[in-house]
């Protein structure tokens, strides 16, 4: 039912492919319109709209960057130490 596309992202101009479980993926989300974007622009629109805050991870003590303003109430992790602790649940 669904065939691989080429399509041209309207930011870059390059071509990309819309995979058929991509096409898939989007049918059963209920998305009618094809992405405009390739994988690279669409992780460059969403790395440009937010805003990343210095914070400490309370696991092992490195600094991090991390998309929220940390209040203290919560403990904050880097990405290594959010991972594992993702993984044992």
């Amino acid at each position: 039912m669904y065939e691989d596309k080429t399509l041209v992202c309207k930011d870059c101009g390059q071509e990309f492919v819309f995979t058929a479980g991509e096409q898939e993926f989007y049918d059963s989300k209920g998305f009618e319109n094809e992405p405009q974007r390739c994988k690279e622009c669409r992780d460059k629109k969403k790395k440009a709209h937010r805003e990343y805050h210095d914070a400490v991870c309370a696991a092992c003590g490195a600094s991090c960057k991390v998309p929220f303003v940390p209040n203290g109430e919560k403990p904050v992790y880097c990405s290594e130490c959010f991972a594992k602790l993702t993984e044992e649940k």
